[in-house]
C-alpha cells in the first residue's frame, strides 16, 4: 500500500504540471476568441488543453485509494474540528475521483451506458463539498492564529506602533477594524503555508461555483484561477515546507 501512495504521489506532482498548461491554455484561448488572425492558435491551444485534460484523468486514477487512505488517517487527529473537516474534505475528494475515474473509462469505451451529464455533475458537487471542508479548516486555522497572535506581548507592542505610525488611517477608518486588518496581515504572514492554501483553495473555489451555475463568471477567471491555483500546488511540491499540516 505504500509503495502504491508512493507511486501515485508522484503522478499528482506531474498532474499538476498538466493542470498548469491545461489552465494557461484555457485563459490564452478567452484572450485571443476575438483576434480573426489567431483562429488557428486557438484551435491549437483548444486541443492542447483536451489533452492535458486527458492526461490528468489518467494520472488520478489511483487518487481514490490516496484519498480514502487519507481519510483513514485524518480519523487520529485530536482536534475535533480539523478532524471533521478534512475527514469529510477527503471523503468527497474520493467520491470525486470515483466519478472522474468512471466519466474516464465511458470516454474511452470501457464503460457504456451512464448519463455522463449526471456524473459529471455528481462529480464536480464532490469537488465543491472538498474545496468548502478545505476552506472551512483554512478558516479555523487563521481564527487559531490570530487568538494566539492576540496574546503575544510582542505583537501587541507591534499593533500599537502600527496605529501610532498612521494616525490619519485610524481616524478615517475604525481602529478596531485597522487592528483586526493587521492581525489578520500578520497571522497569515506568520504561517505562510496557511495563506498559501487558503489562497488555492479561494481559486478553486470558482471553478466548481461556475459549472454548478453558482456564481457565472467566464471562461478567462476560470482559466486564471486554476492556473494560479495550479502554480501554488507545484510551488508546494518543489517547497514541502509551505504545505499546509495537517
Amino acid at each position: 500500500m505504500e509503495t502504491f501512495i508512493g507511486f501515485t504521489n508522484q503522478s499528482q506532482g506531474r498532474d499538476r504540471i498538466f493542470r498548469a498548461t491545461q489552465y494557461a491554455c484555457a485563459l490564452a484561448k478567452y484572450l485571443l476568441r476575438n483576434e480573426a488572425k489567431r483562429k488557428k492558435m486557438v484551435k491549437k491551444l483548444q486541443l492542447l488543453e483536451s489533452n492535458m485534460s486527458s492526461g490528468r484523468k489518467l494520472f488520478r486514477l489511483g487518487n481514490t485509494v490516496n484519498s480514502i487512505h487519507a481519510a483513514r488517517s485524518t480519523l487520529h487527529i485530536s482536534d475535533p474540528v480539523l478532524r471533521f473537516c478534512l475527514t469529510v474534505a477527503n471523503l468527497n475528494r474520493a467520491l470525486y475521483f470515483i466519478c472522474d475515474n468512471t466519466l474516464w473509462a465511458r470516454n474511452i469505451g470501457l464503460i457504456r451506458g451512464i448519463d455522463k451529464d449526471r456524473w459529471s455533475l455528481n462529480s464536480t458537487r464532490f469537488y465543491f463539498f472538498s474545496l468548502i471542508m478545505h476552506l472551512t479548516r483554512d478558516l479555523y486555522v487563521i481564527v487559531q492564529l490570530m487568538a494566539q497572535k492576540s496574546r503575544d506581548r510582542h505583537y501587541q507592542q507591534k499593533a500599537q506602533e502600527h496605529l501610532n505610525e498612521s494616525p490619519d488611517v485610524a481616524c478615517v477608518i475604525v481602529p478596531q477594524l485597522d487592528t483586526f486588518l493587521f492581525l489578520v496581515f500578520e497571522s497569515l504572514r506568520s504561517q505562510p503555508s496557511v495563506a498559501l492554501d487558503t489562497l488555492k483553495n479561494v481559486c478553486d473555489l470558482f471553478i466548481p461555483l461556475d459549472k454548478l451555475g453558482l456564481y457565472h463568471t467566464n471562461a478567462g477567471v476560470v482559466g486564471a484561477c486554476g492556473l494560479l491555483s495550479s502554480l501554488l500546488g507545484i510551488l508546494t511540491v518543489l517547497r514541502p515546507s509551505l504545505k499546509i499540516k495537517p
